[in-house]
């Protein structure tokens, strides 16, 4: 069972807040407007936050609540008046609803304001208090959330049709990786949310107005007719058993982690059987190959390495599973609230804390892998960072990572293994 850091509060966190969740999740909704119900500079601070890390306009709008509204105003007339100045200037086929701390702590009735929208605009809310949860809550309370309010329950199936219910941490790559993957077994693949094509950093002919791509609204309501839905990532798979509720007939599978030889296999071996073929694509094969190859290569570097993770539970698991295949000595995990799945990776330390606790356990480490607050930490005490989750501020083409299935592992490896012999290169030149 993982320690929880005996200090009263937490000097540098390392999670973010559910709001920033719930706003990246509506920007998977084509031509939606994500509206966040708190003060302006919650919006403000999350727009920058996301625009430095894609290094593209996001779009978010906010109700602009402030001490007085915050007194006098139930939050009906915020997010009502809210909606009338958007619409004047756009006309988003979904509104994205969704709290702060500030609106939580009033009890703002958030469903009332949005029944009183309705007709007038098409809205979808959730409470995604900041004082609770993390990035990752945020974003699968927003997915579950949709789907009660906007998906309708049917009992027809669509044989051709597969939905993938990705967690936070997936990047659009590998949204869109797997939506190809998965159509080489002949189906018409959706994504819910589905940042694939509206964070994936391409040059759009219109910027920032109204999410620039992702899952129509119309796809949204029908897909309860899908006929296998799979759920990555155990913060979201509350979220698949909520589409099994549209429709009792959907195959609905969940998997808690894409990374590594073992879960890919696992993976591909689920498609095989429900298509009933022996084998997979001749590409699939190919890279499972590569991917063992890959094993081989970097098992002398990442296995003589000693290494701690500072991230998001969903990508703890994914990273963790891939690099123990090829050796890797976890240290540490520091991560941001509890995950029962974490309990069964090998490592020496498993704690709910800050970047504090990190630094202590990266004292007799060689890399850390986190965000680009861990730096600062790398930087100080002479060690490798190897760059993953929210934020990366420096880099670009943090959309195009890929680190699950066969490809994806393959490169994760090759890049840990590379960055690893780098940095044994420097320190043996400082001696």
């Amino acid at each position: 069972m993982e320690a929880i850091s005996a200090k009263p509060l937490q000097l540098n966190p390392i999670k973010l807040s559910q709001p920033m969740g719930a706003m990246l999740c509506f920007l998977g909704i084509k031509n939606c407007m994500p509206l966040m119900h708190g003060a302006q500079g919650c919006a403000s601070f999350s727009k920058v936050f996301f625009t430095r890390h894609f290094n593209d306009p996001i779009a978010v709008q906010t109700t602009a609540v402030n001490d007085i509204t915050a007194v006098i105003d139930g939050g009906d007339y915020a997010i009502s008046e809210s909606i009338k100045n958007i619409t004047k200037k756009v006309k988003p086929d979904l509104v994205g609803l969704f709290t702060t701390g500030l609106t939580e702590t009033k009890g703002d009735d958030i469903k009332g304001a949005c029944l009183l929208m309705e007709g007038i605009q098409e809205m979808a809310y959730v409470n995604t208090p900041d004082f609770e949860g993390s990035i990752e809550s945020g974003f699968s309370k927003s997915i579950e959330a949709i789907i009660d309010q906007i998906v309708n329950p049917t009992t027809n199936i669509d044989n051709q049709k597969a939905l993938i219910i990705p967690n936070v941490n997936m990047k659009p790559i590998e949204v869109e990786k797997i939506k190809d993957t998965i159509s080489l077994f002949g189906y018409e693949v959706l994504s819910l949310p589905d940042l694939s094509d509206s964070l994936d950093g391409h040059l759009g002919l219109k910027q920032g107005a109204l999410s620039s791509g992702g899952i129509s609204l119309d796809e949204v309501k029908n897909l309860g007719s899908s006929s296998l839905v799979l759920s990555i990532g155990s913060s979201v798979k509350k979220a698949g058993t909520k589409i099994k509720e549209k429709n009792e007939n959907i195959n609905l599978i969940h998997y808690n982690s894409l990374g590594g030889l073992e879960n890919s296999d696992e993976f591909f071996k689920m498609l095989c059987k429900i298509k009933e073929i022996s084998s997979p694509h001749p590409s699939i094969v190919r890279w499972r190959k590569r991917l063992q190859d890959a094993l081989l290569d970097t098992h002398f570097a990442i296995g003589s390495s000693s290494i701690v993770l500072a991230l998001e539970p969903d990508q703890c698991i994914s990273i963790a599973n891939t690099i123990i295949e090829a050796g890797a000595n976890i240290k540490a995990i520091v991560t941001t609230h509890k995950n029962d799945l974490l309990e069964e990776i090998e490592c020496e330390h498993l704690l709910i804390g800050d970047f504090e606790d990190v630094e202590k356990y990266l004292k007799e480490s060689d890399v850390l892998i986190s965000n680009f607050h861990g730096e600062r930490y790398t930087m100080k005490h002479k060690k490798a960072l190897m760059l993953r989750g929210f934020p990366d501020y420096e880099g670009v083409g943090n959309q195009l990572k890929n680190d699950i299935l066969y490809e994806g592992s393959t490169y994760l490896l090759f890049e840990l293994a590379n960055l690893i012999n780098h940095y044994n290169h420097e320190a043996n030149h400082e001696h």
